[in-house]
């Protein structure tokens, strides 16, 4: 048997246009204004394509993260303790490089439903590198969603007080402040 087949290059140019219109709407409107018709006004293709490849907006921008997280995922991972938390490099060189667009997505005039999902990412992202640092159970539970959190709390920081500081010393600070939470996966249950 083959490999599972890729989309096709109509199917990825579409998808990437919607993406990219999706942004462009939430970026000039938010989020709440952003609708299936702008969107599909902005990308120059009828909602009849629209619906061909997603369900709504909410499934855009869903498609949207599983992108960033595949990117994210494929980054390398550095060995040790200090690489359950080198996800995060991704995330800050990311909203770095896109800083208005995440102003937009975890700003503001972003709605909750992209807040939830972001959050969701982050969330994901944590759970996976710290599935190597301890069994599951409660306290690694509460290690992801506090490092998730920090994360989530530190970059709306970050990009509210237009950067105060390069991305590289937010890693960092981000990394210093998070360190001692993992000592939590070290206790025994």
């Amino acid at each position: 048997m083959g490999a599972a087949k890729s989309p096709d290059r109509r199917v990825q140019r579409t998808h990437r246009t919607l993406t990219e219109a999706l942004l462009a709407v939430i970026l000039e409107r938010g989020w709440e204004a952003t609708t299936v018709q702008r969107i599909c006004d902005r990308a120059d293709v009828g909602r009849s394509t629209f619906y061909a490849h997603f369900d709504s907006k909410e499934d855009l921008l869903a498609s949207g993260f599983d992108e960033l997280r595949k990117a994210i995922r494929a980054q390398r991972v550095v060995p040790g303790p200090a690489g359950a938390l080198s996800f995060a490099h991704g995330i800050i060189a990311h909203a770095d490089e896109h800083q208005r667009l995440f102003r937009a997505i975890i700003g503001k005039r972003s709605g909750h439903v992209v807040q939830g999902r972001f959050r969701q990412l982050l969330i994901d992202l944590a759970e996976e590198s710290l599935s190597r640092f301890g069994r599951a159970g409660p306290q690694r539970g509460a290690t992801v969603h506090y490092i998730a959190g920090a994360l989530f709390e530190l970059l709306i920081w970050w990009l509210d007080a237009r950067n105060p500081i390069p991305s590289s010393e937010l890693e960092k600070i981000f990394v210093r402040l998070a360190t001692p939470s993992l000592a939590v996966l070290r206790e025994p249950h």
